[in-house]
């Protein structure tokens, strides 16, 4: 059993175990908002197709959720072009990665591999549909970037392209689950600048992989979860306000979900709010155990 975890992953998780909330809001000082984030639980479901039975007898049954789905996007290009490069994102992926899982379910469940290479290939027929997308509706230089974490307890899998971000609280310690994809961070990277420098750097929001854009270079990985775990996943606009130890403190002190997020945008708009503001939290919080 994990390190504080009260439970074990022998139990799966239940809807009432998941407390989650998600909130976008369009800053102080952009026009429009082109952020978007998706929250989704994945079911089986049973549905009637045919019967001699009294109508209305049977309602469609769903079972507990079996997988989570928490997506944000932060879309760049002129006039609508972002608003439109992050919602064709996340409708797409989300289309592709529902049709992945099954068939990592019914086809090879016991090689994880296989599904973190088949996330990569759904992230490229993602990134071809907003380029599709850009042309039909005449947005040059449409894109987004996209931070998903699926879990499937108890696995998770994160796929990120781009410079928004995905957090993890475990223990009481935050870890920063993701890179940003910006030319500072590939100078930091390649020890041309140091990372004091470079959280100055004009170059900081200069992404080197967007969805959409010339190039998409995804990072897609497997991680355990653990019971207490909490997921911050965000659009920059809380991160040019808010540092990493600000977070870990907010992150730390057991509000609920919508109370943690509520209070992340606040103080983001509080120092500013110079950007359109994306938050999901999520904790994973056993309703049998206090």
């Amino acid at each position: 059993m994990p390190l504080n975890d009260p439970v074990g992953t022998d139990r799966l998780p239940r809807e009432s175990d998941i407390d989650v909330f998600g909130l976008t809001h369009q800053g102080n000082a952009r026009p429009s908002n082109a952020d978007h984030f998706l929250i989704l639980s994945m079911h089986r479901s049973l549905q009637v197709r045919g019967t001699s039975l009294p109508e209305g007898l049977f309602k469609p049954l769903a079972s507990q959720p079996r997988g989570y789905l928490f997506l944000v996007a932060d879309g760049v290009g002129s006039g609508r072009g972002g608003e439109q490069a992050s919602e064709t994102a996340l409708r797409d992926l989300t289309r592709y990665v529902t049709q992945t899982t099954s068939l990592y379910y019914q086809c090879y469940p016991n090689d994880e591999q296989r599904f973190v290479d088949e996330l990569r290939v759904a992230v490229g027929r993602t990134h071809q549909q907003v380029r599709e997308e850009a042309v039909r509706r005449g947005m040059p230089g449409m894109a987004t970037t996209l931070t998903m974490v699926a879990v499937f307890w108890p696995r998770a899998y994160l796929v990120h392209v781009g410079d928004s971000r995905c957090y993890r609280l475990r223990g009481g310690s935050l870890e920063r689950m993701t890179r940003d994809q910006t030319m500072a961070q590939a100078l930091v990277d390649a020890g041309a600048l140091t990372i004091s420098k470079s959280e100055l750097s004009p170059l900081k929001h200069v992404l080197t992989s967007a969805i959409g854009a010339d190039e998409a270079e995804p990072e897609v990985h497997a991680e355990d979860t653990a019971w207490s775990d909490v997921l911050l996943l965000c659009t920059d606009g809380l991160t040019k306000h808010v540092n990493d130890r600000e977070i870990e403190a907010m992150l730390r002190d057991g509000r609920s979900a919508e109370a943690t997020a509520t209070a992340l945008r606040d103080l983001a708009l509080e120092r500013g709010g110079s950007d359109n503001i994306t938050i999901v939290v999520g904790r994973l919080r056993p309703s049998d155990h206090s």
